[in-house]
């Protein structure tokens, strides 16, 4: 006698967009060069003028951005040699469903590796609170790399802990607590490798009894679960190396010096992110590399449908799969 199939929103999507993955392909003879590839949807030119102008100060090599189809934002790439894609369909096309985007990311940057064999190594990054201030992928890798955001580990962190226990549970949260907090929104590797990573963090999220494996949270959670486990060959390197990740530093440990953001070691790190947690170090980004852009803060609007839509989902994160 046969058990029941598991049932789940989360894997229905998963089905198809690892459909998709698997069947995107390319006839672009591969000549070993190199990629910066991020998600830039919801954003318009203000939002990702720093990004672009300082990466291309640093780097002559591909920029692919997965943005909106708004012409001055396609324009403003075009003018610094940066390709503007389509977000990949990744979509079951029979359930409207889908995960947050921090999750659904995953799905699409595999699939735009697949159809780029020419990528030797890339760099998958977040891209409104990302700064450059070098090459980013000079010196080359040789393996995966992943960046912890602080010194302290996870077991320091409510935020992700939470996620972690939502996604694997109590036991396999305590084995990974006393580890490096891995902060996935820049990840470092040859393209293969990436690829691997990004459908092994999708199959991770289908681990839960509800769909928090698409929820927003989840993609950090399984991002230190897959390497702490040891679940893919990676290395973490220590905050403020090939990465400064700012967030949880004290802005009185940072300063600007000739422009440049320095760690409080003294250093500069070519890839600085979320540097605009610190309204210093904002504030004189902004002036360096957006000048010309009418700064203003990012506010959604809310609507009684979009926080009824989030209620729901709230819900749905928290519902049992039917077994």
């Amino acid at each position: 006698m046969s058990s029941p199939a598991v049932k789940s929103a989360y894997l229905r999507w998963l089905a198809a967009a690892l459909a998709k993955v698997r069947g995107a392909t390319s006839a672009i003879a591969a000549d070993g060069q190199d990629l910066v590839l991020g998600y830039a949807t919801g954003y318009d030119v203000a939002d990702i003028a720093i990004f672009v102008r300082s990466l291309r100060s640093h780097y002559k090599g591909a920029i692919t951005l997965v943005v909106d189809d708004e012409p001055e934002l396609r324009a403003f790439l075009k003018s610094h040699d940066v390709e503007a894609v389509d977000p990949p369909d990744v979509r079951d096309g029979e359930v409207d469903w889908v995960p947050h985007p921090v999750v659904s990311r995953f799905a699409g940057a595999a699939i735009l590796l697949e159809q780029r064999p020419w990528v030797r190594n890339a760099l998958l990054t977040d891209v409104r609170d990302v700064v450059f201030q070098g090459d980013p992928l000079t010196p080359a890798p040789t393996g995966l790399e992943f960046y912890a955001e602080c010194d302290e580990p996870l077991a320091a962190h409510g935020f992700n802990m939470k996620y972690i226990r939502a996604v694997a549970g109590e036991s396999l949260s305590e084995m990974v607590a006393d580890k490096p907090c891995i902060c996935v929104g820049t990840v470092v590797g040859p393209r293969r490798d990436l690829i691997r990573f990004c459908r092994l963090n999708l199959m991770l999220g289908a681990i839960p009894r509800s769909e928090i494996g698409g929820a927003f949270g989840a993609d950090q959670a399984i991002c230190n679960l897959a390497v702490h486990l040891d679940l893919l060959e990676a290395e973490v390197k220590a905050n403020h190396g090939r990465v400064a990740t700012l967030g949880m530093v004290p802005s009185s440990r940072l300063r600007i010096v000739d422009g440049r953001i320095q760690n409080p070691d003294g250093s500069a790190s070519p890839i600085v992110h979320q540097y605009d947690r610190h309204p210093l170090l904002m504030t004189a980004m902004w002036a360096q590399w957006a000048a010309d852009m009418e700064r203003r803060e990012r506010k959604r609007p809310r609507k009684f449908v979009d926080r009824l839509e989030r209620m729901l989902q709230s819900v749905r994160r928290r519902t049992v799969e039917m077994r």
